[in-house]
């Protein structure tokens, strides 16, 4: 398990992972950092506020190509500075020619612009996340946020990602909320009583809503340093 030292001692990495990503998260707990599981509306790994991180087993990369899944995602994946899309495993099923295999993988590099790095098994895909997390944050002084752009569909989308925004609520969740009280205003200004007849809302939640409403916005000020590029 990678250890602490010097100035890293201050901080802990934090990766925030898709809910599905149980095997990953399982190896993760071995490593010195904070793992927040979420329901992601797109990739499955956040590292920073801006490295998001799709993560495909070469049945699921073979699948999600033959269903066309794999470019609507690629799309999505865009929306960030810097995605990334981990490869894991060398065996691909025959239901795809090697030529398609080749086509997408160069379409992936070369027309979405997303680079692909390959992992044997999903111990190494794990070491490489924490890695990767480990210079956006430490090495790089990246925030870690999950607030991805996105263009919505519809009216209803966009309002229940502007919900899904508060913690601990899932876009089903913030469905729910939109039902209840109709609007995102009212679930803003919702009182302790109306929160608290959707279900999934308890006391403790509504105490960690009403105190990221309420509490005033103090911005810790950062020392200026010399200009660097990135």
């Amino acid at each position: 398990m990678p250890k602490r030292d010097g100035k890293e001692e201050q901080k802990r990495v934090k990766i925030i992972l898709d809910s599905r990503e149980r095997l990953v998260k399982q190896i993760l707990a071995n490593y010195d950092c904070v793992i927040e599981e979420r329901q992601l509306p797109v990739g499955d790994f956040v590292l920073s506020d801006r490295v998001l991180v799709e993560r495909k087993t070469a049945a699921d990369f073979v699948q999600s190509i033959l269903d066309g899944r794999l470019f609507n995602q690629l799309v999505a994946l865009r929306q960030v500075q810097r995605p990334i899309l981990i490869l894991e495993g060398e065996k691909f099923n025959e239901r795809i020619t090697k030529n398609a295999l080749r086509g997408a993988l160069g379409s992936i590099a070369i027309d979405y612009q997303i680079p692909i790095l390959w992992t044997k098994d999903v111990e190494e895909t794990a070491g490489l996340v924490y890695q990767i997390a480990k210079r956006e944050q430490l090495v790089k002084k990246r925030e870690v946020s999950i607030r991805v752009k996105r263009k919505f569909r519809t009216l209803e989308e966009a309002q229940e990602f502007l919900v899904a925004g508060l913690p601990s609520v899932s876009t089903t969740l913030a469905r729910r909320l939109l039902e209840k009280l109709k609007t995102p205003e009212k679930v803003f200004t919702a009182s302790d009583e109306e929160l608290k007849e959707v279900h999934g809302i308890g006391s403790e939640l509504v105490a960690r809503f009403k105190k990221i409403l309420k509490s005033e916005y103090k911005r810790k000020k950062e020392r200026k340093k010399g200009l660097t590029r990135e």
